[in-house]
């Protein structure tokens, strides 16, 4: 394991009355100016700035005051629920009298506005159709949606190809002309930006005081943005690091929708202390398990939900949900890993590219992520899709940018790809099972094309070593409020020598470690997760060089500082 320290710029910034490591912390992470720490909704992005927003009010608004049928079309990830989930939120609270939504099922309909689809929306007689985090790419489904006489409103955030869909309005920050800053909204970001426009209409032209109805406080919805934010691992610049604070703040508030509340509960996590952490890792997998091996109506209905009891039925099942995931994952990644065992680590593909036939559609994600962590280096993982047909999931690294990838080979192999979509780091795509070896080797030669061995090769970026008075409460407590950390705003990681005092196995795969720097200082609790167990714990090792997180472990009510440890070796 290579460890390199994050780069810093050669002059710190002036960030005001900044503790040094914070300031250090920040610069590293290309913060220039205290204006950009300013987590208040006043610094967000004005929505007019974003091209078609006035277009998508003016159908919203005619859908209104007309008392139209809507329905919202969503996706089924973690991102499609929460973006559906406001849509629904939003426009019922703002007086709409026919609000709907549909989720298509990925095992059934596949991704996106389609026009099966379509067929299915349309027994529900919608007048006015929306996506939400897809519909940038449904060029037939828009088409057949248009025909049926439906008007439609697009919203997404995912890379346009180059044609768009004929709708009558799309509100995307990366179509093209589209001058809003921040190219790095979520679906459910893009979505609420739209709602908070609508708001601002409608009270220009008094509509909440002719209608009896309070205007809504569309804040009460931004726990829904930032589990979705998180969840989709998309960059946390400046405005998304806005709305994720702002909702995590709300839920630490106690202020939450009674589903996040619960799936933090059967996670295990007090909503008083969350993270965008426990976003990405404990309330989104539970919600995604709906999508992964069910129905996403289940996690949207959870989301939905008022009654504190009701929704922790629902969350208690797609807990349920997400452990028969976990099963299914585990088996899949012990199939994948068989697979490139069969491989020397010099003769692996810088693309991984896998397949099986008994692989479960809706877990390739996952497993692709959790190859592309183990080998660094981008990971597509197939499964049957029906037919002729196999469908694939990918992942990857930085300095790869997936969407873009996909494209190029669509370019050079001509009808290799039936289709795709996605962005930088996650995508998806279909090919033909017969032409799986051609796309294989299509996709390692655009890898190639742009990684090098010594970028494939695998190693930490870290803020360096702390000094022995840095390994205090307060400095893990200020660090964890200066976040949000997550996606190209990575939380602090530092890197050390140790003594090691003492060491034990805890929960059968874990290593509980005492340490203290070499010389000095006072111990320090650690904990390495899922260890090599035939290498740890190791009595005859006396030090360490550690990869570690500042944390706090609540142990009987009493705070603890704790190191968790990303990297452990014997020095």
């Amino acid at each position: 394991m290579r460890i390199e320290q994050r780069p810093l710029p050669a002059t710190l910034p002036d960030l005001g009355d900044m503790p040094p490591l914070l300031t250090r912390l920040y610069a590293a992470r290309g913060i220039q100016t205290p204006e950009e720490l300013d987590k208040s909704l006043a610094r967000l992005i004005p929505a007019a700035q974003m091209k078609g927003i006035s277009e998508a009010i003016e159908l919203l608004v005619d859908a209104l005051e007309k008392r139209q049928r809507i329905l919202i079309v969503g996706d089924f990830d973690c991102d499609g629920a929460t973006a559906t989930t406001i849509g629904v939120l939003a426009l019922r609270a703002m007086g709409a009298e026919h609000v709907d939504y549909l989720v298509p099922n990925r095992f059934e309909y596949g991704y996106g506005l389609t026009p099966e689809i379509v067929a299915v929306a349309l027994e529900r007689q919608p007048e006015l159709l929306i996506t939400v985090d897809n519909g940038i790419s449904s060029i037939d489904g828009v088409a057949a949606a248009k025909a049926a006489g439906l008007r439609v409103l697009v919203t997404d955030h995912h890379l346009p190809a180059s044609e768009l869909p004929a709708a009558d309005a799309i509100v995307n920050p990366n179509q093209p002309g589209c001058a809003f800053p921040s190219k790095a909204l979520a679906g459910c970001g893009v979505i609420y930006y739209v709602m908070l426009s609508l708001r601002g209409r409608l009270r220009s032209v008094g509509w909440f005081a002719r209608r009896g109805i309070a205007e809504p406080n569309l804040g009460d919805l931004l726990d829904i943005v930032a589990l979705g934010t998180v969840a989709d691992v998309v960059p946390l610049d400046a405005n998304n690091r806005i709305l994720v604070h702002q909702g995590i703040a709300r839920i630490r508030a106690g202020r939450a929708r009674p589903g996040i509340l619960a799936l933090l509960k059967v996670g295990r996590r007090e909503h008083a202390r969350v993270s965008a952490m426990d976003m990405g890792f404990i309330a989104g997998p539970r919600l995604n398990a709906a999508g992964r091996l069910s129905d996403m109506s289940l996690g949207i209905e959870c989301l939905l939900c008022d009654d504190p009891d009701q929704a922790f039925a629902m969350a208690t099942e797609l807990d349920d949900l997400n452990k028969e995931r976990r099963a299914i994952e585990q088996d899949i990644r012990d199939d994948a890993l068989a697979q490139i065992d069969n491989l020397e680590l010099d003769d692996l593909p810088f693309g991984l590219c896998l397949f099986d036939e008994s692989w479960h559609q809706g877990v390739i994600g996952i497993v692709a992520s959790r190859l592309k962590e183990k080998y660094n280096r981008p990971a597509l993982v197939f499964a049957d899709a029906g037919g002729d047909m196999v469908k694939g999931s990918g992942r990857s690294v930085p300095g790869f940018h997936l969407r873009d990838a996909l494209d190029a080979i669509a370019a050079r192999h001509p009808g290799l790809l039936r289709k795709f979509g996605g962005h930088a780091m996650a995508a998806g795509m279909t090919i033909e099972r017969e032409r799986f070896a051609e796309f294989s080797l299509a996709f390692d030669q655009e890898v190639r094309r742009h990684l090098s061995a010594d970028d494939l090769s695998e190693r930490l970026v870290t803020d360096g070593e702390l000094n022995p008075e840095d390994f205090q409460l307060e400095v893990a407590r200020g660090i964890s409020q200066a976040g949000p950390w997550g996606q190209q705003f990575p939380q602090p990681l530092f890197h050390g020598m140790f003594e090691v005092i003492a060491q034990k196995v805890v929960g059968e795969k874990h290593v509980k470690l005492v340490l203290k720097t070499p010389g000095k200082g006072v111990p320090l609790e650690a904990i390495a997760f899922n260890v090599d167990r035939e290498a740890w714990p190791n009595e005859d090792v006396s030090q360490v060089q550690l990869a570690y997180r500042l944390d706090i472990n609540l142990f009987r009510e009493k705070e603890i500082l704790q190191l968790v440890v990303e990297s452990l070796e014997a020095a």
